[in-house]
């Protein structure tokens, strides 16, 4: 599980909820006097009327939240909403952050953090066709898919190739220089490196569309029977997928420790052999490519410090830390060990002559002869893997309070999240219904704002650091973020659909997520350093996606 990335934005709450009992009470619109009492210039009101006044009653949500029917009036309660699900979101963050550094990775940073963060999306998506008729469900559920689509479509394009631009620094033999931005804008000669987990999460979150396909099966076959039964199988995948992706989260961090470590040996034993085979006294093998027995004799001598025709361990570590690690963190203790573990055959926890040779000659056959080469592959290894020794937990001072706060936190961005949703939703119907936009262009555009712009504009600030760790951590939130909506928020919907007994109509919205994740997807996969040309990608894939929606709509007709 990547860290999760810091800054947030703290908006004061007393302002927020005082501005929100001083503004709400303008939002109720409704016409001063009967339009049929009014005399006639011949020239329609009606768009006038529909955008600046109410033509008919609301229906104020919970029986008291404000409402209107008009479209300025509809305007205002999405912004007012909007901000309130964004508060929602941000203090989600925060809690769930201070939970992270109280508790740790794991199970808590696998299970609870992703599901946290997609909150305020899984409710928006839920109270979209939750309530009234399943005819008014239907109607009312584009809102749910345009904000599965719109954050998607956001973090992939606009959010990532911002933080392309902000975390670029200069490209030298295809890896991106720490803390280096002297190219200016070069497309190729500037860009981003991250390390190969972000690589791994941007594959996870290519994988995570399968449900996409699956419930798109009946109408990309043209089959009118068993719909409602693939919805459900379709559901079923998700969940797994969403299981899945949880265990992995739960587990990534031992898998990480355990490849590194492993990456680290391999160092340890590449940086051994170019240090004896760069000595004076001979290289470590012959011209037929087998060890060089009389070299690696006078190499055991050197090392040999007293002479006892044994390596000890203080021999062997005084060899470690006289090679300079410098470029990896280095624990030599536990290099001495499984550097003994390799040539200790007699199991006496020393090193022989005989063993020595023997243990030199099984890496060169594992370095195929080739010692700068391998120690040039290991180096590279280590640098895609990132280097994790700041990830270590540190003790966290008045840990009793900080819970408090985390449980606090969690609990307020909850209760925010689930009580203004619902009126949210209403708002975006209400708008669309007074200016004729339709409801999915509205939640795909305006609502990813509300739910995710505090987790983009973090991203953005992260990454501004130019460091390959810092875009590293950057870019796995945003691929864990998508698939987080591919799993969790698609099972919702799914759930939904199902339940409601409702129609899958939603061929173009499941086109846009499947081409942009799936591009998205094989740039991540396929490369670890983005040059500052695969933003202008990410951008364009934006209004791509709202132009292909529209086409695909209301031109050929598929919705």
């Amino acid at each position: 599980m990547a860290a999760p990335l810091k800054l947030k934005p703290k908006p004061n709450l007393l302002i927020t909820f005082l501005v929100f009992l001083i503004l709400c009470g303008c939002a109720y619109a409704r016409l001063i006097s009967d339009p049929a009492d009014l005399i006639s210039d011949g020239v329609s009101a009606a768009p006038f009327l529909r955008l600046y006044a109410a033509d008919e009653a609301c229906e104020q949500t919970y029986g008291f939240m404000p409402c209107t029917s008009s479209g300025i009036g509809s305007l205002f309660l999405i912004l007012l909403y909007g901000y309130l699900m964004f508060l929602a979101a941000t203090y989600l963050s925060a809690g769930s952050e201070l939970l992270l550094e109280m508790l740790g990775p794991g199970l808590v940073g696998g299970l609870f953090l992703p599901i946290l963060g997609a909150l305020p999306d899984a409710l928006l998506i839920l109270v979209s066709g939750l309530s009234g008729t399943p005819e008014t469900a239907q109607s009312q559920v584009s809102v749910g898919m345009g904000l599965l689509a719109g954050s998607t479509v956001m973090l992939l394009t606009t959010a990532w190739g911002t933080c392309i631009i902000v975390g670029k620094c200069d490209l030298e033999n295809s890896v991106a220089v720490d803390s280096t931005d002297t190219k200016g804008f070069s497309l190729t000669g500037s860009g981003v490196s991250t390390d190969i987990w972000t690589s791994y999460a941007g594959i996870i979150m290519a994988i995570s569309v399968i449900p996409f396909v699956v419930v798109q099966l009946p109408q990309v076959l043209n089959i009118d029977s068993g719909r409602h039964l693939v919805v459900l199988i379709a559901l079923i995948v998700s969940v797994g997928l969403l299981i899945s992706y949880c265990l992995y989260q739960v587990f990534q961090p031992w898998i990480q420790k355990r490849r590194l470590d492993f990456v680290k040996h391999k160092h340890v034993m590449a940086g051994i052999l170019k240090h004896f085979d760069s000595s004076p006294l001979g290289k470590l093998s012959t011209e037929d490519g087998e060890p060089n027995v009389d070299v690696l004799k006078k190499i055991f001598k050197r090392i040999d410090d007293d002479n006892d025709g044994i390596l000890s361990r203080l021999e062997i570590k005084a060899l470690i830390v006289g090679i300079h690690f410098n470029e990896i963190t280095l624990d030599h203790d536990e290099a001495v060990e499984k550097v003994l573990k390799e040539f200790d055959t007699s199991l006496d926890s020393k090193i022989d002559c005989d063993e020595f040779i023997a243990g030199v000659g099984r890496w060169l056959k594992e370095a195929r002869n080739s010692v700068d080469d391998f120690h040039a592959e290991t180096k590279r290894e280590h640098d895609l893997l990132g280097n994790q020794h700041d990830e270590s937990g540190e003790a966290v001072e008045d840990a009793r309070w900080i819970s408090i706060k985390a449980a606090l936190l969690l609990l307020l961005g909850t209760v925010i999240a689930a009580s203004f949703a619902d009126p949210l939703v209403d708002a975006v119907n209400s708008f669309s219904a007074a200016t004729s936009i339709p409801t999915f262009f509205i939640s795909f555009i305006a609502l990813p704002l509300a739910t995710n712009s505090s987790e983009a504009v973090s991203a953005i600030i992260f990454a501004s650091r130019k460091k390959l760790r810092s875009a590293s951590l950057t870019f796995s939130e945003l691929y864990g973020a998508v698939t987080m909506n591919n799993v969790l928020c698609l099972s919702v919907f799914l759930a939904l659909v199902y339940a409601r007994g409702l129609e899958w109509n939603f061929s173009s919205e499941v086109l846009v997520i499947l081409m942009v994740c799936i591009v998205m997807g094989v740039f991540a996969s396929t490369r670890t350093t983005f040059p500052l040309w695969t933003s202008l990608v990410a951008f364009l894939l934006y209004p791509i996606s709202l132009a292909l929606v529209y086409v695909l709509d209301y031109v050929f007709g598929w919705s």
